[in-house]
């Protein structure tokens, strides 16, 4: 009897990874369908678990042959998701090397979590950080007050506190040119938009997201999500000039809306053969993904990127330096889209009402 209970419960181990990924082949937005995009490392990892179990109670039978197959296959096909965003292969922005401090861009992105107190530990974090620009999410008027300290070395300011978790605060030492706030998508949910102007004098692009997440308590599919993703996607796709976006993007850098992102975009994404940099959740180590990112145009290289200590959100922030070099150009390798991606990016930019970027 025991040995059958342990067969049972290696066999469901097995199905996790199984079901796991059959599910997200759905090409449905339906909230409990694209949520599985998110746990593909923690998938992977019981997906492992299973197969170096499994042996111990293997019987020859054409049912443990074909759950065993299937679990091979599915932890694979979980791996091959994950694996860009790790050291094992080649990195998409090259690192940079001569130090041009005028072109340099410090860029600290940070989800407060509304109801998190801890304030000082956030101004601590930034005191010690020293960025360029400054960009919460989640910050509401409580928020806003105890952030007001920033502004006398951080002069160029855009605030939009909200108490619905969607309020925005964009802090720069650095001159931002015609500051917007615009509801792209959704009532209530904001994103920023600016010029920004390096030491050098060279101007780029900074949009700055926080699209709600499919979720059972918000947006029952991922439609407005993926729209707002697409619409920024769209208008900085079809420039010639720098370009920053950047936020918590309620998405993980591998799934198939990012990605698509990325080709209408043409950005480059520095955590390609560097690591996950994993900001959420910031209390549940193996429950844990990137949520917020930071693409760029490939006239810049990477001088550094990394996550900070928690200081009570559920995120942790994370630090991005970037160093504007138009000669890296063309040894960056852009993302492009074809005509099928340009069809799906019509598809759900449409699928949704929307003010255009």
């Amino acid at each position: 009897m025991l040995s059958e209970t342990i067969k049972t419960l290696v066999v469901t181990l097995a199905l996790v990874p199984i079901l796991a990924t059959a599910i997200p082949l759905l090409r449905k937005t339906d909230w409990w369908i694209r949520l599985f995009d998110f746990p593909r490392l923690q998938v992977t990892v019981l997906g492992a678990a299973a197969l170096a179990i499994y042996p111990w109670v293997f019987d020859y039978s054409a049912v443990d042959y074909a759950v065993l197959t299937a679990t091979f296959a599915a932890t694979l096909w979980q791996l091959h998701w994950i694996l860009p965003y790790t050291p094992l292969t080649r990195k998409q922005v090259m690192a940079a090397r001569k130090v041009i401090p005028q072109e340099r861009l410090r860029l600290l992105v940070a989800n407060v979590l509304t109801p998190n107190r801890r304030a000082p530990d956030l101004l601590h974090l930034i005191k010690e950080a020293d960025p360029d620009v400054v960009l919460t999410l989640e910050s509401d008027a409580w928020w806003e007050q105890q952030l007001a300290t920033l502004e006398s070395r951080y002069p160029y300011c855009l605030k939009c506190p909200l108490d619905n978790l969607y309020g925005m605060h964009l802090y720069s030492r650095l001159e931002l040119i015609d500051p917007q706030i615009r509801y792209l998508v959704e009532k209530g949910i904001p994103s920023m938009h600016a010029e920004l102007v390096l030491r050098s004098g060279h101007r780029l692009e900074l949009h700055c997201l926080h699209p709600a997440p499919p979720s059972p308590t918000q947006n029952e599919t991922s439609a407005e999500r993926d729209a707002e993703l697409l619409i920024v996607g769209k208008a900085v796709g079809q420039g010639d000039h720098s370009v920053i976006v950047t936020g918590d993007l309620n998405d993980v850098a591998w799934s198939r809306t990012t990605q698509l992102f990325r080709k209408i975009s043409g950005l480059l994404d520095p955590r390609i053969g560097r690591g996950l940099f994993s900001t959420f959740h910031a209390e549940y180590p193996f429950l844990r993904w990137p949520l917020d990112h930071l693409f760029h145009s490939d006239d810049f290289t990477l001088v550094s990127i990394r996550t900070l200590p928690y200081f009570g959100s559920d995120h942790f922030p994370i630090l991005i330096e970037l160093q504007h070099e138009p000669r890296a150009e063309p040894q960056q390798q852009t993302p492009s889209a074809d005509s099928e991606d340009r069809r799906r990016m019509r598809e759900k930019i449409n699928a949704v009402a929307h003010t255009p970027l």
